[in-house]
């Protein structure tokens, strides 16, 4: 009988042991959750990962000068005076839309950088509709003035045609409107007033590809690390496009050498026999500083070569225009590689290699143009830096 009491004392022990425990734990809990929201604000890190791409200005310090795509800034609310710069025409309009779709997807709607769309025909209010529907960025839509994207007075119109009869076997060699826009994006597009109020530009072409999350901003780390110019792919420009491209950039070096940069990156486009080997960045995607375009020796530079008339009676291509002067007017420490940016313009890729970046992509790394004999990048990165 005594057991039978200590028992049933025992249960009614434990059950108020148990009511005692949830009484203290509903009476503490509002404590405990106050104590851990001050916990959040006070850790900018926590913050973040609550509210990814929010508009967090006061995150850590970051030391821009030993940037690496491995560890990469925290986010913040600043941002560049940046655009992406796009030449484009109204047929192109769904490539287009799934090019917007992607860089928002791997970047921009974390950012809202805004665009620029430029082209030599008024833009249609369903363009203009459909492309501004699908961004987070504000729109902007320019005409080329037609000055930019026409015959100089200095062209013979005739020897131009004679002269995209005479290329027609060669890549875009019989186009005139291939022609005009390699002038206008060689010495224009950072011309148009609709530019005027950015610092740095990243070009987009419809119908590219973006395989990767970029875990920074681009225009933030170009601006930090006082960089000018940014590419993903080089590769070797087709020689029968510019025969006399070379000559005619030596000439220009001959008649303003105190335009060219001392530890310049010559020796990346310098061939063994003193001839270009033609190195060249693709101009379909860089990201850039335009108060480098703006500047004296690009403009120079440009000016010299559109009176020599190669851009109609020949079939110079921006890509190596921007090239050539990038190896003339830069360091090599103001040229960045984006080894980060998963990207395609057809036929050609640019994907990580490495497995710390490429688990943020969707790319064949093996496909990567850099691992070919037909990139220049691993003879970029060979150069020593000026300092």
């Amino acid at each position: 009988m005594a057991s039978g009491i200590l028992g049933k004392l025992s249960l009614r022990v434990i059950f108020i042991v148990l009511i005692l425990v949830v009484a203290i734990h509903y009476l503490l809990t509002p404590f405990l959750s106050q104590s851990f929201q001050a916990g959040s604000d006070e850790n900018p890190r926590v913050k973040l990962k609550l509210h990814p791409g929010g508009g967090d200005s006061e995150a850590p310090e970051y030391d821009w000068s030993s940037f690496t795509p491995y560890n990469p800034p925290p986010y913040t609310a600043r941002r560049a005076k940046a655009c992406f710069v796009i030449l484009v025409r109204n047929d192109d309009l769904h490539s287009m839309r799934a090019t917007l779709r992607q860089l928002e997807d791997r970047f921009n709607h974390k950012y809202n950088y805004p665009y620029v769309f430029l082209n030599n025909e008024e833009f249609t209010d369903h363009f203009k509709e459909l492309t501004t529907s699908i961004t987070s960025g504000n729109t902007s839509y320019g005409l080329i003035p037609k000055e930019h994207w026409s015959f100089p007075s200095w062209i013979s119109e005739q020897k131009a045609a004679d002269t995209r009869v005479k290329m027609k076997d060669i890549i875009y060699g019989s186009s005139e409107s291939y022609r005009h826009m390699c002038r206008f994006e060689s010495g224009f597009f950072f011309r148009h007033p609709l530019m005027d109020e950015y610092e740095y530009y990243w070009r987009v072409e419809p119908d590219v590809n973006f395989f990767c999350d970029l875990q920074y901003d681009p225009f933030l780390m170009m601006q930090e690390r006082q960089l000018k110019y940014g590419f993903t792919i080089s590769l070797f420009e087709y020689r029968d496009t510019i025969p006399t491209l070379w000559e005619t950039t030596k000439r220009f070096m001959e008649q303003r050498p105190e335009l060219i940069a001392e530890n310049n990156l010559m020796g990346w486009v310098n061939g063994t026999d003193g001839d270009y080997n033609l190195c060249h960045f693709w101009s379909n995607f860089e990201i850039a500083s335009l108060s480098w375009l703006r500047s004296k020796q690009y403009m120079e530079y440009f000016d010299y070569l559109d009176k020599a008339g190669g851009f109609f009676y020949e079939r110079w291509g921006d890509a190596p225009v921007h090239s050539l002067a990038v190896a003339m007017f830069l360091k090599k420490e103001e040229v960045h590689w984006f080894e980060d940016v998963g990207y395609y313009h057809g036929p050609f890729y640019n994907c990580p290699n490495s497995k710390a970046l490429n688990k943020f992509c969707h790319c064949n790394p093996k496909d990567s143009l850099h691992l070919s004999e037909h990139s220049c990048t691993n003879q970029f990165l060979a150069l020593p830096n000026s300092s």
